[in-house]
């Protein structure tokens, strides 16, 4: 039997928002990298360094808050599947691939979400006497930015690809499971 239209509704529904908010955060992430602070933003009075702050700064936290979100919204989609799957099925196991995209997912997750601290602590006001580290000024590389927005695709698409994988084995599953009882009569 195939899962009411409303489960999959819900299902098409939760995976477009947690595309979307990637697909925003990886935006974010662009506007973050053409908007930080550049060397001529610093000020250097010979002793001491100063660098305003920078717009870089808002976009990197909206970055984050948007791929964290992302994240908990997929990962909870992988985890009904996976659960529902356990309870129609004693033997269900996750796919391979699944588990394997899964892994790269948060892999890329935590490479991003340090990067994107780090990256945007920098983007913070950083007085006279105080920088950002032991009193010194530090600006932003670029591309850092660039490659958070890159690992923010990775890691939205690996998870809406296990997502996906991990329903279509619950409805292979399920299917097979029906023909098992028909056979039986």
């Amino acid at each position: 039997m195939e899962s009411p239209p409303k489960c999959k509704f819900a299902f098409i529904f939760f995976i477009i928002v947690s595309l979307s908010l990637g697909l925003v955060s990886f935006t974010l992430c662009i506007v973050s990298e053409i908007k930080r602070n550049k060397k001529g933003d610093l000020r250097w009075n010979g002793n001491l360094c100063h660098l305003p702050s920078s717009p870089a700064f808002g976009f990197g936290i909206a970055s984050l808050v948007c791929l964290v979100l992302a994240k908990s919204i997929g990962n909870c989609i992988l985890f009904k599947n996976y659960c529902s799957g356990g309870k129609r099925n004693a033997r269900y196991k996750i796919l391979v691939i699944a588990r394997i995209l899964l892994l790269i997912s948060w892999l890329s997750f935590g490479i991003a979400v340090i990067l994107l601290i780090a990256a945007t602590s920098m983007s913070r006001r950083q007085a006279y006497g105080e920088g950002w580290l032991n009193g010194e000024c530090y600006l932003v590389k670029g591309g850092i930015y660039a490659g958070s927005a890159t690992l923010i695709l990775v890691t939205v698409g690996s998870l809406i690809g296990s997502a996906l994988l991990t329903m279509k084995t619950n409805q292979a599953e399920q299917g097979h499971k029906i023909h098992a009882q028909q056979g039986d009569s």
